[in-house]
């Protein structure tokens, strides 16, 4: 037979031909098939700080991305533009964040409204411990809304040279252990006692343009003479308090209305005696660990009040990528990774596991302070309420009283009975219930 070299190259041709088609399918069917690298938004109205941004993007999710290959695209954000954000994106059927991180508030209006997926399709989270509480505020609306991510309180900080000046019938164990003589009428008498003696008005709070001496007020003061944060704003027993502040602000440093966190007046030792969130007076206890006690707050006439600030881990209603956003949850809910976050920001663990991991010295410290105020039997627990974009509102009704009363000398029945019923508005208009305790 003889050799035709025509059909010979024809042959050849086709051959190659098939064979490229062949190895561009194979490459497609293996682009097609290869998972695509997932990656997942997380808004979050905490550690948005500049520090507290680096530390989650740097530290955390590094290490995350690392063990998973799940990116995460850290978007801190407001409570008020949250809120916007998640309530348009419902309404578009077009949902882009996977994880949400937020205060129990905003988690609760969040759920009120059924932008949440309900998290116990996902399984028990194994090997942490969540304490009943917490347990218990994360289940809302029928669902188990959050997960509990981090815990943080407000606390008192008091400089040990201060017990030297203790008022009569009050001992240094009844401040430490938050016994029932340690009262507000028993720190009124002390902060006294401390500007006869020594001249100076040694009592502060972080009552400048950014601190958070609202939530003293809203918090604090009102569930502890009033029994409630909200309903009871303009009752007698609130005309009490606004009385019983306004004596006590005659001692109180004059620079509070100036100061944002009380670390740097704690160790300049312009007060002796502060109160503040534990995040902004941890540099306090960690540069002088033996100087400083952190103690539970007062006791009122109805209670030891105290806001515990709860932040939830959550997932939004048809959000995507919702395996990998619960990998996350389980990430940063280990102990280990508890721990981190306690000591490079400040906020404590939510799960009891972690408790045994916090090192002795200054977090001990705090730790000590925050688990005393928690667990005193008298403890009223006040959660901040979320309003969305009328959270502002609501802070600014607080200070207003504060600055016409105390400060501006007004009458007190005329101004928290004009502004009593703005206050009510608020929550009207948000549809939002009222803040514990006695809602």
């Amino acid at each position: 037979m003889s050799h035709n070299p025509a059909i010979s190259k024809t042959i050849a041709a086709i051959i190659a031909i098939i064979v490229i088609i062949a190895a561009v399918g194979l490459a497609y069917y293996f682009i097609a098939m290869r998972p695509s690298k997932v990656k997942i938004i997380w808004a979050s109205t905490q550690l948005n700080p500049p520090k507290e941004q680096a530390f989650v993007k740097d530290v955390l999710l590094k290490e995350f991305t690392k063990e998973t290959g799940i990116e995460v695209e850290f978007v801190p954000i407001s409570y008020s533009d949250l809120a916007t954000r998640v309530e348009s994106e419902m309404k578009a059927g077009k949902v882009t964040i996977s994880l949400i991180g937020e205060l129990h508030g905003g988690l609760d209006l969040f759920a009120s409204k059924g932008w949440l997926e309900d998290l116990s399709k996902f399984g028990a989270l194994k090997g942490r411990t969540f304490p009943k509480v917490l347990e218990d505020y994360s289940r809302i609306h029928g669902i188990k809304a959050y997960t509990p991510w981090m815990t943080a309180t407000y606390v008192m900080v008091v400089n040990k040279k201060a017990f030297d000046y203790l008022p009569e019938g009050l001992t240094k164990e009844d401040v430490i252990k938050g016994t029932d003589k340690w009262t507000y009428e028993a720190l009124l008498a002390w902060a006294k006692n401390l500007y006869e003696k020594t001249g100076k008005k040694l009592l502060g709070f972080p009552a400048g343009p950014k601190g958070l001496f609202v939530r003293f007020l809203h918090g604090y003061l009102y569930p502890a003479f009033t029994g409630a944060q909200v309903k009871n704003f303009d009752s007698d027993d609130a005309v009490k308090m606004w009385d019983y502040l306004k004596e006590l602000w005659k001692y109180v440093n004059p620079a509070s209305t100036t100061w944002d966190a009380m670390a740097d007046p704690l160790l300049k030792e312009e007060v002796w005696i502060a109160w503040d969130h534990t995040a902004r007076i941890k540099d306090a206890i960690v540069e002088r660990p033996d100087d400083f006690v952190v103690v539970p707050v007062p006791r009122g006439p109805k209670g030891r009040a105290f806001i515990l600030v709860v932040a939830g881990l959550a997932i939004p209603k048809n959000a995507p990528h919702q395996g990998g956003a619960w990998k996350l949850i389980e990430y940063l809910t280990r102990p280990e990774v508890q721990v981190k976050v306690l000591e490079n920001v400040g906020f404590f663990p939510t799960v009891k596991e972690a408790t045994g991991a916090i090192p002795s010295g200054p977090l001990k410290i705090l730790a000590d302070g925050v688990s005393k105020q928690v667990s005193s039997p008298d403890a009223l627990v006040a959660m901040i309420p979320s309003l969305g974009p009328k959270g502002g509102d609501f802070k600014n009704i607080y200070l207003t009283a504060f600055k016409r009363i105390v400060l501006e000398g007004e009458d007190i029945k005329k101004v928290i009975s004009k502004l009593a019923p703005q206050l009510m508005k608020l929550f009207e208009e948000v549809g939002a219930p009222l803040p514990p305790p006695d809602a």
